[in-house]
């Protein structure tokens, strides 16, 4: 099965060995995306719902140059330092998503890249903007 990689200089670079997203059949896998600026390339100031928008701003940019949106998201993966803000994260996945809401996973970790307070993934589906 072939293989895309997709870029945009509109979501942060990857910060390892690891492509933005890959798109493949019909499917549109992102890397986990932290609360970086684009343009700065750093993980700015502000509220966990700060950092939840901005990550979701990020994860949607790389939907957009897969072709795609994160309307047809069919799952996404959070990953929390403190599950404590589970629910204020929950507040603005619901600005980004709506019913069907894709199945998703959250968990706490120990730490993230960065020391990031959160990293989300998504599997979109293609040919639908």
């Amino acid at each position: 099965m072939k293989r895309t990689p997709i870029h945009t200089d509109k979501a942060p670079a990857a910060v390892g060995p690891y492509s933005q997203a890959i798109a493949t059949g019909s499917l549109l896998f992102t890397s986990g995306t932290i609360p970086i600026d684009p343009q700065t390339g750093k993980i700015p100031e502000g509220s966990i719902e700060d950092h939840a928008h901005l990550v979701f701003r990020n994860l949607s940019a790389l939907a957009e140059a897969g072709g795609t949106s994160l309307a047809n998201a069919v799952k996404v993966t959070v990953f929390l330092t403190d599950i404590a803000n589970f629910q204020r994260v929950n507040a603005v996945y619901t600005q980004y998503f709506s019913e069907p809401y894709p199945a998703r996973s959250a968990v706490q970790v120990a730490a993230l890249p960065l020391g990031a307070p959160l990293e989300i993934e998504a599997i979109i589906e293609l040919g639908k903007t």
